[in-house]
């Protein structure tokens, strides 16, 4: 298995909302054989609401904590491919956690695609009645610095197959006999 030799206990996919880090990590988790989580959903199961309903009751700063604290948790444990939410990684605790217990990918995408993903969306808090290019900017600014820490980049512009083959043969994932 390609996590061994890198002494990581787990696989981690990063980037920005839209990026398509649960489709991907789902995919993933199942051509590697672990366990997927998705960071959000799990957040979502643990507080009873949705995302947008925890940043309009409870305010971002109480998302970040509560985020934190699943992250950290699920970080501890072995051979899951887990779908960090876009801005997970502005935590420098769970960047930490990230770098030492989790090879981290991080899904590229440019705004246009971006927007083109998002311009229907009615559930994600940050980008509710903004402008949408302006806000998706303002975001990426803040936290493309993280996303380039990480341990491999891949281009997610394109079609689904295409980004898992380019993952597969980045990480040497044969699926015959991994």
């Amino acid at each position: 298995m390609f996590l061994i030799p890198l002494n990581k206990i787990n696989l981690t996919f990063c980037g920005m909302m839209g990026s398509g880090k649960s489709i991907i990590a789902r995919k993933v988790a199942k051509i590697i054989d672990f366990k997927h989580i998705d960071t959000d959903k799990l957040i979502e199961e643990k507080m009873g609401k949705s995302i947008s309903k925890i940043f309009e009751n409870e305010g971002e700063k109480r998302f970040r904590e509560i985020e934190e604290e699943v992250i950290s948790k699920i970080l501890n444990k072995k051979n899951f491919v887990i779908s960090l939410g876009g801005g997970s990684l502005i935590n420098k605790k769970i960047r930490n956690i990230i770098k030492k217990n989790s090879f981290n990918i991080y899904l590229d995408v440019s705004i246009k695609k971006l927007i083109n993903r998002l311009s229907s969306s009615q559930n994600r808090p940050l980008i509710k009645n903004t402008n949408l290019k302006s806000k998706l900017i303002e975001i990426y600014e803040k936290r493309k610095s993280f996303y380039n820490q990480a341990d491999l980049i891949i281009n997610n512009e394109n079609n689904l197959s295409k980004t898992i083959n380019d993952l597969k043969k980045k990480l040497k994932i044969n699926e015959k006999n991994n």
